[in-house]
């Protein structure tokens, strides 16, 4: 299984799952943000970590690049609700959207 890649022609991240398959996390960047939109693993490689491979992959690169997620896929969403630390790239309209009490 390949690494997790940012693919900015397809406005994707990607990891090739070696079979001919890929699974992907669609973004769209905005000027301050990048907008999670849809995260797609095929179902025979379910259950093996990629989606958190993926979400991992595109919190990092929004840190990096100072961006905030605002997580319209519901992985990211739910991800994003259960996981406090990475409350920090959360766009602050979204704290209420997902129902997470901002310090």
């Amino acid at each position: 299984m390949g690494e997790v890649r940012d693919n900015p022609a397809m406005k994707r991240f990607e990891i090739d799952l070696g079979d001919g398959s890929i699974a992907i996390a669609d973004y769209n960047r905005l000027s301050h943000a990048i907008m999670f939109t849809h995260t797609e693993v095929p179902p025979a490689h379910e259950g093996q970590g990629i989606a958190r491979r993926l979400i991992l992959a595109g919190l990092d690169a929004a840190r990096r690049e100072g961006l905030k997620v605002i997580p319209i896929c519901p992985l990211f969403a739910s991800y994003m609700k259960r996981h406090p630390e990475t409350h920090d790239v959360l766009d602050p309209g979204y704290f209420k959207v997902l129902g997470i009490a901002e310090d």
